[in-house]
Protein backbone atom coordinates (compact mmCIF):
# COMPACT_ATOMS: atom_id res chain seq x y z
CA UNK A 1 0.00 0.00 0.00
CA UNK A 2 2.79 2.43 0.92
CA UNK A 3 4.64 1.52 -2.28
CA UNK A 4 1.53 2.23 -4.41
CA UNK A 5 1.01 5.64 -2.77
CA UNK A 6 4.68 6.52 -3.23
CA UNK A 7 4.64 5.51 -6.91
CA UNK A 8 1.40 7.41 -7.63
CA UNK A 9 2.81 10.49 -5.89
CA UNK A 10 5.98 10.24 -7.97
CA UNK A 11 4.02 9.96 -11.22
CA UNK A 12 1.79 12.90 -10.30
CA UNK A 13 4.77 15.06 -9.35
CA UNK A 14 6.91 14.26 -12.36
CA UNK A 15 4.23 13.78 -15.02
CA UNK A 16 4.83 10.12 -15.77
CA UNK A 17 1.83 10.14 -18.11
CA UNK A 18 3.16 12.82 -20.54
CA UNK A 19 4.93 12.00 -23.77
CA UNK A 20 7.41 14.56 -25.14
CA UNK A 21 6.02 16.40 -28.14
CA UNK A 22 2.34 16.05 -27.19
CA UNK A 23 0.02 18.88 -26.17
CA UNK A 24 0.72 17.95 -22.52
CA UNK A 25 4.48 18.29 -23.04
CA UNK A 26 5.11 20.31 -26.24
CA UNK A 27 8.48 20.73 -27.89
CA UNK A 28 9.47 24.27 -28.86
CA UNK A 29 12.29 25.64 -30.98
CA UNK A 30 15.25 27.56 -29.61
CA UNK A 31 14.24 30.62 -31.65
CA UNK A 32 10.77 30.58 -30.02
CA UNK A 33 12.28 30.45 -26.53
CA UNK A 34 14.81 33.17 -27.40
CA UNK A 35 12.07 35.44 -28.74
CA UNK A 36 10.23 35.15 -25.41
CA UNK A 37 13.21 35.42 -23.07
CA UNK A 38 15.82 37.72 -24.61
CA UNK A 39 15.90 41.46 -25.12
CA UNK A 40 16.89 43.22 -28.35
CA UNK A 41 19.22 46.21 -28.03
CA UNK A 42 18.03 49.14 -30.15
CA UNK A 43 20.30 52.12 -30.91
CA UNK A 44 18.12 55.18 -31.40
CA UNK A 45 18.80 58.68 -32.64
CA UNK A 46 17.39 61.88 -31.15
CA UNK A 47 13.65 62.46 -31.78
CA UNK A 48 12.91 58.85 -32.76
CA UNK A 49 9.93 56.99 -31.30
CA UNK A 50 9.80 53.37 -30.24
CA UNK A 51 6.21 52.10 -30.36
CA UNK A 52 5.60 48.82 -28.56
CA UNK A 53 3.15 46.10 -29.42
CA UNK A 54 0.87 44.47 -26.85
CA UNK A 55 2.94 43.16 -23.96
CA UNK A 56 6.20 44.75 -25.11
CA UNK A 57 8.78 45.47 -22.42
CA UNK A 58 11.04 48.52 -22.79
CA UNK A 59 14.11 49.49 -20.75
CA UNK A 60 15.89 52.81 -21.40
CA UNK A 61 19.59 52.05 -20.87
CA UNK A 62 21.04 55.45 -21.80
CA UNK A 63 19.89 58.82 -23.05
CA UNK A 64 16.76 60.82 -22.32
CA UNK A 65 13.21 59.83 -23.20
CA UNK A 66 9.59 60.59 -22.46
CA UNK A 67 6.57 58.32 -22.52
CA UNK A 68 3.99 58.20 -25.30
CA UNK A 69 0.48 57.42 -24.07
CA UNK A 70 -2.65 56.74 -26.11
CA UNK A 71 -4.49 59.89 -25.05
CA UNK A 72 -6.25 58.45 -22.01
CA UNK A 73 -3.80 55.83 -20.66
CA UNK A 74 -0.04 55.70 -20.34
CA UNK A 75 2.82 53.24 -20.33
CA UNK A 76 3.16 51.15 -17.17
CA UNK A 77 6.37 51.90 -15.27
CA UNK A 78 6.80 48.61 -13.43
CA UNK A 79 9.78 49.93 -11.44
CA UNK A 80 7.87 52.86 -9.92
CA UNK A 81 4.44 51.24 -10.00
CA UNK A 82 2.72 54.02 -11.91
CA UNK A 83 1.45 55.04 -15.32
CA UNK A 84 3.64 57.34 -17.39
CA UNK A 85 1.55 59.68 -19.50
CA UNK A 86 2.69 61.46 -22.65
CA UNK A 87 5.69 63.76 -21.91
CA UNK A 88 6.43 62.11 -18.51
CA UNK A 89 10.16 61.46 -18.19
CA UNK A 90 11.28 57.83 -18.46
CA UNK A 91 13.79 56.77 -15.81
CA UNK A 92 16.98 55.04 -16.89
CA UNK A 93 16.86 51.28 -16.20
CA UNK A 94 13.11 51.35 -15.43
CA UNK A 95 11.06 48.47 -16.81
CA UNK A 96 8.16 49.76 -18.91
CA UNK A 97 5.24 47.63 -20.09
CA UNK A 98 3.02 48.44 -23.07
CA UNK A 99 -0.36 46.85 -22.29
CA UNK A 100 -2.01 47.04 -25.73
CA UNK A 101 -1.08 47.58 -29.35
CA UNK A 102 -2.45 51.13 -29.51
CA UNK A 103 0.51 53.42 -30.21
CA UNK A 104 2.13 53.62 -26.79
CA UNK A 105 5.88 53.68 -26.29
CA UNK A 106 8.67 56.20 -25.80
CA UNK A 107 10.27 59.10 -27.63
CA UNK A 108 14.00 59.63 -27.17
CA UNK A 109 15.38 63.18 -27.10
CA UNK A 110 19.06 62.28 -27.30
CA UNK A 111 21.02 59.41 -28.83
CA UNK A 112 19.90 56.45 -26.73
CA UNK A 113 20.16 52.72 -26.23
CA UNK A 114 16.97 50.85 -25.41
CA UNK A 115 16.37 47.18 -24.65
CA UNK A 116 13.08 45.76 -25.94
CA UNK A 117 11.35 42.40 -25.60
CA UNK A 118 8.30 41.80 -27.77
CA UNK A 119 7.07 43.44 -30.95
CA UNK A 120 7.93 47.07 -31.66
CA UNK A 121 8.56 49.59 -34.40
CA UNK A 122 10.91 52.58 -34.60
CA UNK A 123 9.62 55.75 -36.23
Amino acid sequence: MVMALTLSGFLAAFGGESTPGTSDDPLVSKSYVDSRTTYTVVHMQANQKLIGGAGAEIILRSGEATAIGNGSNGVSDMTEGKDLMTTDKVGTNHLLLVPRDDGRGIQVWTESYVMVRGSYSVQ
